[in-house]
């Protein structure tokens, strides 16, 4: 019987960045803020078979309004 090669892109880690990612993004979307799509990275390249030791959600570039109107929502929701 075959084994399927592993795939990094299941690790619980990358796993957790995505969640994130999708957290994010509906956090800043409900705040009116759009960012260009956001990608989730791990440290090495895609056909390493280790499990990922962790992995970022890369934000991409913004404007200078949208990152204006991300201090604002991050502002005030930091409001009691």
């Amino acid at each position: 019987m075959a084994s399927t090669p592993h795939n990094p892109a299941n690790t619980p880690k990358v796993q957790e960045a995505l969640d994130a990612r999708d957290a994010l993004a509906s956090a800043l979307t409900q705040a009116g803020i759009q960012l260009p799509a956001m990608d989730v990275r791990t440290p090495w390249l895609d056909d390493r078979d280790d499990e990922a030791a962790y992995a970022l959600v890369h934000l991409g570039v913004c404007s200078a309004p949208v990152a204006h109107a991300l201090a604002v929502a991050i502002t005030n929701g930091l409001a009691p």
